[in-house]
């Protein structure tokens, strides 16, 4: 049976004609899809009987089962999908304030090889669908209460998204067009470690999203070590393929950097970070390491924390430090997936 999100629009729009129905009825699926929240072809009320019925038997909605859904007392929640071949993936709804930000997954697994990464762990499975990324926004919108509606959404879950653009790009769209979840195209981020011939052709699309590069190391060397496709690029042909897209899109850049304890948060860390960041138009997002079971990296101490982030105020980089949510439900990237698929 097909994924109707993955045939929308344009196979269910040759679907519909064959069937002799009228145009408009892919704009009310449409519209149940994303505004009426249907579950099912039965609840698209103002379908006929007779169509919802054809609809049941070529495709289907969900081409995901919830396996797990956990809470946290912060008002997160995560959701561990189960994909139609049996791979898992994670994404989760955080709430802060007025802000319902949604992380969304790209691929099954990763292939970046980040050391202290959950979702590296046993490699990259494969590419997600449009469908499926789609599929992340639509499940997690369904946790909303009414009044709530989505505002954000980062793709920082499982996955690296540039290596996955062409099915990636499509659910964007759907996520930012007024017709479907209406989210500006501003209040969406992407996160990655820094492909420059992806990041290359962004700036050709001249796609305002938000764009996030995750350095961790303020030089080559260490950075070889936490960051193993780095070898083959380095950080000054990432940082001048940043720098194009800022040129071409005006968004300020955000360079995350993931502090892991006595490995890159020292203060001569902060100089080097300072020095390769100076007269960046970026903000620093500063991220306190959150424990993997099985690795050895830890949450660099307060002190540390402070003294990191004091050293590049001073330079004037601008520095966040973020905030931790959901840690009781394992909200870190793959956390909840490795526990699944080591049966802990």
């Amino acid at each position: 049976m097909q994924s109707l999100l993955d045939a929308f629009p344009e196979n269910l729009t040759s679907w519909l004609a064959e069937q002799a129905q009228p145009a408009f009825r892919g704009s009310q699926i449409q519209r149940w899809l994303f505004q009426g929240r249907a579950d099912s072809f039965d609840q698209m009320s103002d379908l006929p009987a007779n169509l919802r019925d054809r609809l049941q038997e070529q495709f289907q909605i969900w081409s995901t089962d919830i396996a797990l859904h956990q809470q946290s007392a912060d008002g997160t929640e995560k959701l561990l999908l189960r994909l139609a071949d049996g791979q898992t993936i994670e994404c989760v709804l955080l709430r802060d304030g007025q802000r319902r930000t949604i992380c969304i997954s790209s691929q099954v697994g990763c292939a970046m090889g980040c050391v202290f990464c959950a979702s590296g762990l046993d490699g990259v499975k494969r590419n997600l669908t449009s469908g499926e990324i789609l599929e992340q926004m639509l499940k997690l919108q369904r946790l909303l209460a009414p009044g709530e509606r989505l505002s954000h959404i980062v793709v920082m879950g499982m996955g690296e998204p540039l290596a996955n653009l062409d099915r990636l790009l499509p659910a964007l769209d759907w996520a930012h067009r007024r017709d479907g979840l209406g989210i500006s195209a501003r209040r969406i981020t992407i996160s990655t470690v820094g492909l420059p011939p992806a990041l290359d052709r962004l700036s050709r699309l001249e796609i305002p999203y938000h764009l996030a590069v995750s350095l961790h190391a303020p030089n080559d060397d260490l950075r070889n070590q936490l960051v193993p496709v780095n070898r083959g690029i380095g950080i000054a042909a990432i940082l001048a393929a940043a720098d194009r897209y800022f040129q071409v899109s005006g968004r300020r850049l955000t360079f995350e950097y993931v502090l892991l304890g006595q490995v890159n948060d020292q203060v001569d860390h902060a100089r080097q970070l300072a020095a390769l960041l100076r007269g960046q138009n970026a903000l620093l997002n500063v991220i306190p390491y959150n424990p993997v079971a099985g690795l050895p990296y830890e949450t660099p101490s307060a002190a540390d924390q402070r003294a990191f982030c004091a050293v590049l105020t001073r330079a004037g980089i601008q520095v966040q430090i973020r905030e931790r949510k959901g840690d009781e439900i394992d909200a870190a990237c793959g956390q909840l997936r490795r526990k699944q698929l080591i049966g802990s």
